[in-house]
């Protein structure tokens, strides 16, 4: 199976599994699903390259397993970005901008949650960058903690098992192995795809309204605790 870097080679999906195994699997998909440092980590293809190594045998681990597996981690990941978010709460909206941490991160996830509700916790889990930070902004919101482990737990099996799976019913298909590369690709334009229709979205809606826009609380500025989200 031809690999493709599609950035640094320690990014590379095959690279990580052929090195880290198993156990970096899991590693990353915790830190991507809650930790801060953990934005940039290539999550849809590499639970992708998994499901297809496991039908090929390059991963010597039962495919259910795999996917339970994988599961907890993205839930355990989640539920330690909903308590760091906590504990942490709207300081994080005044941190600095860093090499690893950029504050418009937080405003993106932010709006994706106040737009998408409960429900953000299953979407975003597709999307890029803002599947890490949508739990902690669920614990700076004051999310009610069992709706919060409901849909945690929902969005961590769509995501965590769904694109294992995916690759694993893809592996015994020809095409794939002559063309992993164009395959991993696709995957990053397809999870970028909702983030760019809402910037779409919502510079349009700019143009055609932009004293409403104006009015909006500016980048920064840190959600209300106890609005529809919050702890009832």
């Amino acid at each position: 199976m031809t690999s493709l870097a599609l950035g640094p080679s320690w990014l590379d999906p095959d690279y990580l599994l052929q090195t880290f195994g198993l156990a970096g699997l899991l590693i990353i998909v915790f830190a991507e699903s809650g930790l801060l440092i953990g934005f940039f980590l290539p999550g849809d293809s590499l639970l992708f390259t998994t499901g297809l190594l496991v039908t090929t045998g390059k991963l010597d681990t039962p495919l259910w397993l795999v996917c339970v597996l994988v599961v907890l981690a993205a839930v355990l990941g989640d539920q330690v970005g909903y308590l760091f978010g906590k504990k942490v709460g709207p300081s994080l909206f005044s941190r600095p901008d860093s090499k690893l941490f950029k504050q418009e991160n937080v405003e993106k996830a932010h709006e994706f949650f106040e737009k998408y509700g409960p429900k953000s916790l299953v979407l975003a889990r597709f999307v890029p960058i803002v599947r890490t930070f949508t739990p902690i902004i669920a614990g700076v919101s004051g999310m009610n903690y069992r709706s919060f482990v409901t849909f945690n737990v929902i969005g961590g099996t769509l995501w965590g098992a769904g694109v294992t799976l995916l690759g694993a019913a893809l592996g015994n298909v020809d095409f794939v192995h002559q063309h992993i590369e164009l395959i991993l690709v696709a995957i990053v334009l397809v999870s970028v795809v909702p983030i760019a229709i809402e910037f779409l979205r919502a510079r349009s809606k700019a143009k055609k309204n932009p004293q409403a826009a104006d009015g909006q609380g500016g980048p920064g500025q840190a959600p209300q605790r106890g609005g529809r989200h919050a702890k009832r």
